[in-house]
């Protein structure tokens, strides 16, 4: 009976690789200069010596060939390590064959110190070595070795063990692993990965409004003098002294006058209210528009000029609804949902309410709705915006989301789009995979040592080659428990987390400050700057040394690869459950230096005690010995501790909190 035509497998089975969503649905994601582990599981039946190799096509069509090492033997967990180094969109197919030189040279190696079918043996090894110097093109240099091998094992003025010793020799199998002899060579499926600019994953954000750096406040007619764009652009030499990288501003545009929020967002708005720059839209215009209040689209694009000569790029919010006032309301009313009783339907989180906010129907003429924010997109991209961050992407179709976001990779590459969607997993994952670069993350609700270990572990796992994570302690719209009463100690442990715990974090303007107090009934700042400008007094802005803080945190992140990168983590144990100890490390393979790089980092939960413990290291995830000392030296006080697998710290919110100690090599 003839075999089936179907049959899935090649003749070495290869199955479980990685990285693929979904079996190719969409590419796994990577930056520019990434070590990106490629794994699959290989194996063969019986004990002959199976191999694999990945074969990786650039965009060009360049392919490279990159032999895989066993990562796990029990396992059959085959790896190699390909590091892009441009952007585009490339694939890659894992290749597996018998080995049979590897299954010789283990026959051989235990037969022949073992006495047994010697002479058969090194006859068989070399006719298998004949068959690897006459099957496989390779340098000259190469070929020389394998036959010095054929050789030995032809030289009867040798003992056995020396004849056998030159066909194991390291430099050997150096040369067959570069060119192997392969025997019933079967192949993966092609799996597509989608390299970007290391902005994707590597990034500090820090986000003001921009109404409110410079605005003004009359005591005498009771009245505000909006910031600009001008006034603005004076505090981006601080942000940059800091080392943030991205200057993100919350909605620019127009804002409604219908319905406008108070402060604190009372329904009734005082005369000179500002109202909330997310209920966009007005007679001035829409989402392509600037508030005149702000300055004009040209002010716009000088201070994005000001903020790239600063070495800093610009972030802009882009909230996809409108206030009653939007010009699209009356235009297009059918883009937005009709009640029974002939009005628009407001956005409505109950028991919270917006009434001077539409959200648009995705159902309701898509095509329309999607030129018009496609055109809208491209208005800002080409006055020198490169990063979106999307308010709610979660409430708006996801087909929407996958056709945009390919359409402007493919024109623009450069431009970056976050994911401000705090919802289900699902949509969450799903909005990453296809071609969100970062994603807001809950992070900042993990408010104990072992909930923020058990989170980490989570986001730097399997997810890391598509959702990538952007930790942020506060926002304008988030103040958590603990950040409402731990002040300082907490703001700054807080800080270190973010900053450590992912390559991507972001900070709310204020955060030096210490803006804690919350509004009544609400996990936000009362007097908050959604409602009303607020003018800060940055005269002594590092009051509670968190300046020098970040400062001294984004310095760190651009001396260590390993806080640059998603994988790599590892949660160690602590004695006390207010203690927690992590540790981010690439191994000389996969950091771009050839030398590993490890940071460790502690932390204290408890901003209010004293609190000790004692820490023992898992050095097997950091390539070390169970008995190996070492030297690390702490970024942010310069100190010198020489730790081993256990050691014993103590943290006092009086002083130091955290650890940020880096490996020395």
């Amino acid at each position: 009976m003839a075999p089936p035509n179907d049959v899935s497998l090649g003749r070495i089975p290869i199955v479980g690789v990685s990285p693929s969503l979904e079996e190719g649905r969409w590419p796994a994601k990577a930056v520019v200069g990434e070590a990106v582990p490629i794994t699959a599981t290989v194996f063969r039946e019986g004990h002959d010596a199976e191999g694999a190799n990945v074969l990786v096509t650039s965009p060009d069509g360049t392919v490279t060939n990159l032999p895989m090492s066993v990562a796990n033997w029990g396992l059959s967990i085959y790896r190699a390590y390909f590091t892009p180094l441009h952007e585009g969109h490339f694939t890659f197919q894992v290749e597996a064959w018998s080995d049979p030189v590897g299954t010789w040279q283990h026959a051989a190696d235990v037969k022949i110190h073992a006495g047994v079918d010697v002479q058969l043996m090194l006859e068989e090894g070399v006719i298998v070595l004949n068959r690897a110097l006459t099957s496989v093109d390779r340098p000259a240099t190469q070929q020389r070795v394998i036959q010095e091998a054929i050789d030995a094992l032809k030289d009867t003025f040798r003992t056995p063990q020396e004849r056998i010793a030159v066909a194991l020799s390291h430099d050997l199998k150096a040369v067959l692993r570069s060119a192997p002899l392969r025997d019933g060579v079967s192949r993966s499926r092609v799996y597509p990965l989608r390299v970007e600019r290391e902005r994707a994953m590597f990034s500090a954000w820090y986000e003001f409004f921009p109404r409110s750096e410079g605005a003004k406040f009359n005591t005498k007619t009771g009245t505000w003098t909006s910031g600009t764009f001008l006034t603005a652009s004076k505090r981006l030499p601080k942000i940059a002294e800091m080392g943030f990288d991205v200057v993100y501003l919350t909605p620019i545009h127009p804002i409604g006058l219908t319905h406008r929020k108070g402060r604190n967002n009372s329904l009734k708005a005082e005369p000179g209210d500002p109202g909330s720059p997310y209920a966009i839209g007005a007679a001035e215009g829409g989402h392509d528009a600037v508030h005149p209040e702000l300055g004009s689209m040209r002010q716009f694009r000088n201070f994005v000029t000001r903020a790239h000569e600063e070495g800093l790029e610009v972030a802009l919010d882009i909230a996809l609804q409108c206030s009653p006032d939007h010009p699209w309301v009356k235009e297009h009313p059918e883009w937005f949902t009709m009640r029974a009783d002939g009005s628009i339907a407001y956005a409505e989180n109950p028991p919270k309410k917006y009434q001077d906010i539409y959200p648009l129907n995705f159902d309701n003429d898509p095509e329309g709705i999607y030129q018009a924010i496609r055109d809208m997109l491209y208005v800002w991209i080409e006055a020198g915006v490169t990063l979106f961050r999307v308010d709610n992407p979660h409430t708006k179709s996801v087909d929407f989301w996958e056709r945009i976001l390919a359409e402007v990779a493919s024109t623009n590459p450069e431009v970056i789009f976050l994911a401000e969607a705090f919802t289900r997993p699902a949509m969450m994952h799903t909005l990453a995979k296809i071609g969100y670069h970062q994603s807001y993350t809950y992070f900042t609700w993990r408010q104990t040592a072992k909930e923020m270990g058990a989170y980490l572990e989570e986001v730097h796992g399997d997810g890391s080659f598509y959702m990538r994570p952007n930790f942020w302690p506060t926002t304008h719209d988030i103040l958590t428990p603990d950040m409402q009463r731990g002040g300082a100690p907490i703001f700054k442990v807080r800080a270190v987390l973010a900053a450590t715990g992912s390559p991507s974090y972001g900070i709310y303007t204020g955060y030096e400050l210490v803006e804690n107090v919350p509004r009544p009934g609400a996990e936000e700042q009362i007097d908050n700057e959604k409602y009303e400008f607020k003018a800060r007094d940055w005269s002594n802005g590092d009051r509670y040394g968190i300046e020098t803080l970040f400062t001294q945190l984004n310095a760190a992140r651009h001396a260590h690869p390993s806080l640059q990168r998603l994988r790599g983590l590892t949660v160690h144990w602590t004695s006390n459950d207010q203690l927690i100890c992590y540790s981010k490390h690439l191994s000389a393979e996969e950091s771009p230096t050839g030398k590993p790089d490890t940071v460790i980092v502690l932390a204290s939960f408890d901003p209010y005690h004293k609190q000790t413990g004692f820490i023992s290291l898992d050095l097997e995830a950091l390539d070390m010995a169970d008995d190996e000392t070492f030297e690390v030296v702490d970024a942010l006080t310069g100190e010198v501790f020489h730790w081993g697998k256990n050691f014993y710290v103590e943290f006092d919110p009086a002083g130091t909190m955290t650890h940020v100690a880096s490996v020395s090599y």
